[in-house]
């Protein structure tokens, strides 16, 4: 038994920003979120007054952080499928006075008709085609928009080496006492995100690889992180309550009310407060950096 498909944040796996996903703190922030940041535009090799494509920007980390590097005559196109997302990034650079540098493109990244060929000198991603069903057509599109010479950066977590099959483990704590009802809160997540079929967990770190070949790249390069550790960080039960794997699933209380009865979902809690609480628990992590060149 696994936990529902993660993207790659922490506490609760936050990309950016949903219903059911709470904001990541100064500690996410510090501790996850800017050295994701500084990677991937660090790979992207991004001059003084570039123009840069953010896929799935949602809420500008990555595409803010561009626009301090880029310098005064540097552009950032924030790309996403969300209007809100799109628009609170909007109000953002606009309180920065940023505006007139950026440009909002509302657009699944498998979709970027509204950015020209050969129009910009990086993309970038931070956990997005774990969304994305066509993942070739994707990288196909990134290969399209990127002048010769042109950088792909993008960082995915690869979700496929994280969920190791063990009937035992729930998000990752010993369940063996309450198996049985932790597996009918697994089933309900399985129901919305099947294994094997959706985007989450229908690819790993070489079937990047192959896309980006296939798309005509003509340099690749990808650092594959790979941890397990016997311990977890210490989270408050209430926040935990509220964690989300990834903002297509219901939060672990919803998710709790939906599939067991007010006293089945008591008894799973009591067995897994203390783990929560205390992080004893199982933690395993894959994340892929690519890195690929149009010639």
């Amino acid at each position: 038994m696994s936990c529902p498909v993660l993207t790659a944040g922490t506490g609760g796996c936050w990309r950016g920003g949903s219903a059911a996903t709470p904001l990541p703190g100064r500690k996410d922030l510090a501790g996850f979120l800017y050295p994701v940041r500084d990677a991937v535009l660090g790979r992207a090799r991004l001059a003084p007054g570039q123009t840069l494509l953010d896929v799935g920007t949602g809420d500008g980390l990555i595409a803010f952080g561009a626009l301090e590097r880029l310098g005064p005559s540097g552009r950032v196109i924030f790309s996403d499928i969300s209007q809100d997302l799109l628009d609170h990034c909007r109000a953002a650079a606009r309180a920065e006075g940023l505006a007139g540098r950026c440009r909002f493109v509302l657009a699944p990244a498998d979709q970027l008709a509204a950015v020209p060929d050969a129009s910009v000198d990086a993309v970038t991603t931070r956990s997005v085609l774990i969304y994305v069903k066509d993942k070739a057509r994707a990288m196909r599109e990134f290969f399209r928009v990127l002048r010769p010479g042109g950088r792909a950066s993008l960082f995915e977590p690869v979700n496929v080496l994280m969920a190791a099959a063990d009937p035992d483990l729930f998000y990752g704590y010993d369940v063996t006492p309450v198996k049985a009802l932790a597996a009918r809160v697994q089933a309900l997540y399985e129901s919305i995100q099947p294994p094997g079929a959706d985007p989450m967990v229908d690819f790993d770190d070489r079937d990047l690889v192959r896309h980006a070949q296939d798309a005509g790249f003509s340099e690749i390069a990808l650092e594959l992180r790979v941890s397990v550790k016997d311990h977890k960080e210490p989270v408050p039960w209430e926040q935990f309550l509220r964690l989300s794997g990834n903002p297509l699933v219901p939060s672990f209380q919803d998710a709790l009310r939906q599939a067991l009865s007010g006293q089945e979902a008591d008894e799973l809690a009591r067995h897994l407060r203390p783990l929560v609480e205390f992080g004893t628990g199982l933690e395993r992590t894959a994340l892929a950096y690519l890195t690929a060149v149009k010639g």
